[in-house]
């Protein structure tokens, strides 16, 4: 009979397959054949337990790899799909919202009960001067509450290891990151893995 082994590293249940790879879309854009080798080079990474699905439009066939299918407004991640406006938010692109936008999304998220995704505009792990969301905010605004504080906090607020998730005298283990995960924050889409990821390292989290 086999035993399920606890849950002990904090680093894995919070980030593990976090970044769906989309290359094709902006601002990469890339072409189908280099989008696949920059996916192939994140797949041979140290880090690729970070990586999520392969991000495709629509109509585009890539065998042997698990895949998120966008087809306008909607995207499939095998039987879970993901509406804009209802269980995926935009982070960036063509318009930045608000933190006030995003916290409320992710509260009515948690209400509701409704697994949602990000996408655009999160390949830094910390709020940008040119009002970029940070990655790291995010997930300290599902897993602690305080969306808005979460979301404005600055450089250095948070601090993640293989124990635990802390800001501000609050801490999250193994379990609860891989609950919030599961049931509220499932994943971010990202045209560049290499980047988020190499933010990680800069910050002494990888």
């Amino acid at each position: 009979m086999s035993v399920a082994l606890p849950l002990v590293d904090a680093r894995r249940a919070l980030l593990a397959r976090l970044f769906d790879h989309a290359p094709m879309f902006p601002p990469a854009a890339m072409a189908l054949p280099d989008a696949l080798a920059e996916d192939a080079r994140a797949q041979a990474s140290p880090d690729a337990w970070i990586l999520g699905r392969f991000v495709v439009p629509q109509g585009t066939r890539v065998q042997g790899r698990d895949l998120a299918i966008v087809d306008g407004g909607a995207e499939r991640q095998g039987d879970t799909v993901f509406l804009e406006g209802v269980s995926k938010i935009r982070c960036g692109g063509a318009a930045i919202p608000a933190v006030e936008e995003v916290a409320a999304f992710v509260r009515r998220c948690r209400a509701e009960g409704v697994l949602f995704k990000a996408t655009a505009g999160l390949h830094h792990a910390y709020p940008t001067e040119a009002g970029e969301h940070g990655f790291l905010n995010l997930l300290a605004a599902c897993t602690f509450g305080d969306e808005e504080d979460a979301l404005r906090a600055p450089r250095g607020s948070f601090e993640l290891d293989e124990e635990s998730f802390r800001w501000g005298g609050r801490e999250a283990g193994a379990a609860e990151l891989a609950r919030v995960r599961a049931s509220l924050f499932h994943s971010i889409g990202s045209c560049s893995f290499f980047e988020p990821v190499g933010e990680l390292h800069e910050l002494g989290i990888l």
